[in-house]
């Protein structure tokens, strides 16, 4: 079974621009099926960012739980130190290292290296030595990274407007 992980971009994104909680609400529904069916989640530190941001996401996010927001266990702790000694071992200037090491990313990046999930993110690879890149990190340690527009047509999503009355 496939289990995506998401970035906090993807909830963002979701909601500020193309699936708003009040003009899409299906695409919210379909991540909270597919989490049901244990193939999309995320982990706890992105919803401490989400949960920061006090708005509709936030109250969503505070609503989903651990089942969607996924605690580490001692495989991700293992794999944090594969993570941080990757990044140490690159050319990133130290700023870049130390703020990557204290984000969600650096946690996602280790849940997903230890329980071989797919990350999904909105973020592009960069070959700047300033920030750590998600795809920069999956890259390097051999996970798969794509695009939310990309799980969304892997798992064949359709979010299907219904039958208005007087619509042929």
């Amino acid at each position: 079974m496939t289990r995506y992980l998401l970035d906090t971009n993807v909830f963002i994104q979701a909601k500020n621009l193309h699936y708003g909680f009040d003009f899409c609400p299906a695409f919210w529904d379909w991540l909270i099926a597919r989490n049901g069916a244990g193939e999309v989640a995320s982990i706890e530190k992105v919803a401490d960012e989400l949960q920061a941001g006090g708005d509709d996401l936030s109250d969503w996010a505070s609503a989903r739980g651990k089942d969607f927001f996924l605690p580490p266990d001692d495989a991700v702790a293992s794999a944090l130190v594969q993570v941080s000694a990757w990044a140490t071992g690159q050319t990133y200037e130290p700023a870049a290292i130390a703020t990557f090491l204290q984000v969600a990313d650096y946690w996602l990046v280790a849940h997903a290296l230890a329980h071989g999930c797919i990350i999904v993110t909105h973020e592009v690879p960069s070959d700047s030595t300033r920030k750590i890149k998600i795809p920069n990190a999956s890259i390097g340690l051999s996970i798969t990274c794509i695009t939310p527009y990309e799980m969304l047509r892997r798992e064949r999503a359709r979010f299907v407007l219904g039958r208005s009355a007087g619509v042929p």
